[in-house]
This record gives structure tokens, C-alpha cells and sequence, in this order.
């Protein structure tokens, strides 16, 4: 089943909607006011939200919604999933926590979820999340305190912490994305479905994720990331890489790491690129987001000095890129551009007294050249 329903529904039911400051059925209600379409507040405890009609259950609500979000305890879940897919919902967001992350009691609960979710045909983002946001069209579905702006990045994470700082982050940053997704415990959507979608995304241009756990699927993960990774790159960030930092791990969503030097292998072999630091995720999202992704291994350096172009030519290389060639018309027109003592080689040092204008022109004559 497709993932339209999650990220460009019609209509939304919102289950534990609420004026209680500081809740999350508060904060998600607030956030949901800029979705352009209808959101039905469902609470069996309070005739209207903010004056909006509330309604006792999923069955009672005038019309069928395309997205259902619930973020009541978790030992409602199993009951609200079973009325929403008997409703013929096919979409369902677990927002609530108290599954697997808390014992084997939890994972047994997250199991009948899933088998509820399985019988109606619901697709189910969770649980243990922080919701979902679809900034191209207005959509925050998290009980974030802000959403992002449009971008071209899709960022996903098992951690709705991360899922915060990416976002303050990206504020100051100035960095938009295409759609922000906390994964939660993945009982149901997992990477290769996440990654297939926005593979298809016409707003999509490049998948940054932070990942606790390949999840129940490695084989289906792997031939996504393959896929998709021709066309559009993919980053990765893989926690778990020691026995500690993977009872951590287990102890948040519930994830089994996993081995790491053969998921690091199999990343490799599938075009994915991994980052080991937080700081290289946030660079790499700002990257990917202001940056067109280069179109083979062949770079021109311009530099106005022999030692950043000594450094940035080892960086090339070591990162299995190759220095392009100068052709013969192209050292022609740098002659007539350049002063008579540049480099004559790429990296093109256009030396030490270069202003912004010699540095946009060189540059400009090497694209036109290429």
C-alpha cells in the first residue's frame, strides 16, 4: 500500500485530542490548525476542542478519515486500531509509547497492534514516536514545538529527540525539507517503505536517517537503499556500533542493532553514504539541501592558494574523486582570464589577490568548459 495517506491525507482524526496545556494531544491539535484540510478531534470525555465538534470514537465520526493519529495510553491502542480499520482507515500514526521499549509484556501489546493493523489492511507509522510533518503541504502531524520549512530533504529518525534538534537547527540554518518523519519502533512502516516513498517524491531530492535498527526487514531495507540510491543519495547515520551504545539503543525503541561491520559493508556495496558524527549528519543535510549533488567523480578546485588546494585535492582523492583535466580550450581562455603566474593545473589557483569576481569567473569558464 502506498504511503500518500500519511503524508498528503484528505482528512484527519485526531484520537485523544485535548485542551490540557503541555499535553501532546494539545500540542498536535495546535499543530494541525495549519492543515488546510478537516481534522476531527476524537475524546469520549469532552464535547467540543477548542470549539470544534468532538466525537466519542473513530465509528462516530461523520466521515471516514484518511489519517488516524493516536496518542492515547498504550493500553487503548489495540482497541482504536481495530475501530479505525473496521471504520476502513488505512492509515494509522502510534504516537503513544509503553510497547516493546518496555519489556516483553509491551512487545506482546505491540504484537497484537500489528496483527489489528494486518487483518483491516491499516499501515502504521510507530509506535513511540514523535509524529510526522509534510512541510510542501502544511501538514505538521508531531507534537513538535515548530515545523519545518519546504526543502528537498526527507529526514527520518528513530529518535524523536534528534527529530527536535535537526529541526532547531535547521531554523537557523536556514535549511528546508521535503518531509520530516519520526519512526518510532517501525512494528509496521519500516526504511524500505520510507525509502521507496521518497524515492518517488517529486520533492525529494536526497534521505537523511538516523538509525538505531535495520529493523525485521535488512534484506527488503538494503534493496530500497539500493534503488533509490542511483537516483537520489542517501546518508546514514548507524548507532549500535558497540555492545553498549546497542543496550542503549535497545532500551529506547526496543531495536536490535545488529553487526555492524557487515551493515557497514552492505551500505557500501548499495550506494549509501554513512557519517559517524551528528555534526556530519547536520553537515551533510545542509548540503544536500542548498547544494546540487555532482554529476560524476571529475572535480575542478578553484582556489586562491597553494595549501587549501593541496587539502582540498587530498579530500577529492580520498574520498574516490578524481581531479578533472584541463582541456586545451579551457587553459586558453584561463590564460586570457587569469594573471600570468596561476597555477596552469587544476586545482586553478587564481592566487592570493583574487576578489570575488576573478573567483565567479573562473569558476563560470570551467562549467561552460566541462
Amino acid at each position: 500500500m502506498s504511503l500518500t495517506s500519511f503524508f498528503q491525507p484528505r482528512s484527519i482524526a485526531l484520537v485523544g485530542a485535548t485542551e490540557r496545556e503541555g499535553s501532546v494531544g494539545r500540542a498536535i491539535w495546535d499543530n494541525l490548525r495549519g492543515f488546510s484540510g478537516a481534522v476531527f478531534p476524537v475524546n469520549a470525555k469532552r464535547p467540543e476542542v477548542f470549539g470544534a465538534q468532538a466525537y466519542p470514537s473513530i465509528a462516530a465520526l461523520p466521515e471516514v478519515p484518511e489519517l488516524v493519529i493516536i496518542v492515547t495510553p498504550s493500553t487503548t491502542v489495540l482497541q482504536l486500531v481495530e475501530e479505525a480499520g473496521g471504520a476502513g482507515v488505512k492509515a494509522v500514526v502510534v504516537i503513544s509509547a509503553g510497547f516493546k521499549e518496555t519489556g516483553a509484556e509491551g512487545a506482546k501489546l505491540e504484537a497484537e497492534v500489528l496483527a489489528a493493523a494486518q487483518r483491516h489492511g491499516v499501515r502504521l507509522i510507530g509506535p513511540n514516536c514523535l509524529g510526522l510533518m509534510n512541510p510542501h503541504a502544511g501538514l505538521n502531524a508531531s507534537f513538535a514545538s515548530s515545523v519545518a520549512q519546504p526543502g528537498r530533504v526527507a529526514f527520518l529518525s528513530q529518535s524523536g529527540a534528534l527529530c527536535t534538534a535537526i529541526l532547531d537547527w535547521s531554523h537557523e540554518q536556514n535549511v528546508g525539507f521535503s518531509a520530516f518523519v519520526s519512526t518510532g519502533a517501525m512494528a509496521d512502516v519500516g526504511w524500505s517503505d520510507l525509502i521507496r516513498h521518497f524515492g518517488d517524491d517529486p520533492h525529494t531530492a536526497s534521505i537523511v536517517i538516523y538509525m538505531e535498527s535495520v529493523g525485521g526487514d535488512a534484506a527488503a531495507f538494503l534493496a530500497a537503499a539500493r534503488a533509490v540510491a542511483a537516483q537520489k543519495q542517501i546518508v546514514v547515520i548507524k548507532v549500535g556500533r558497540t555492545a553498549e551504545a546497542s543496550r542503549v539503543a535497545a532500551s529506547h525503541t526496543g531495536a536490535l542493532t545488529g553487526s555492524d561491520a557487515v551493515l557497514d559493508a552492505a551500505l557500501r556495496q548499495s550506494g549509501v553514504l554513512r557519517v559517524d558524527t551528528i555534526e556530519e549528519l547536520f553537515d551533510m543535510a545542509e548540503v544536500l539541501a542548498k547544494q546540487p549533488l555532482p554529476t560524476g567523480r571529475r572535480l575542478a578546485i578553484v582556489t586562491n592558494a597553494g595549501g587549501p588546494g593541496a587539502l582540498a585535492t587530498d579530500a577529492l582523492v580520498l574520498g574516490q574523486g578524481e581531479l578533472a583535466e584541463l582541456s586545451a580550450q579551457t587553459m586558453v581562455d584561463l590564460n586570457a582570464l587569469l594573471p600570468e603566474c596561476w597555477s596552469h593545473n587544476n586545482p586553478i589557483d587564481v592566487l592570493g589577490d583574487a576578489d570575488a569576481m576573478r573567483f565567479s569567473q573562473a569558476a563560470r569558464l570551467r562549467l561552460r568548459r566541462r
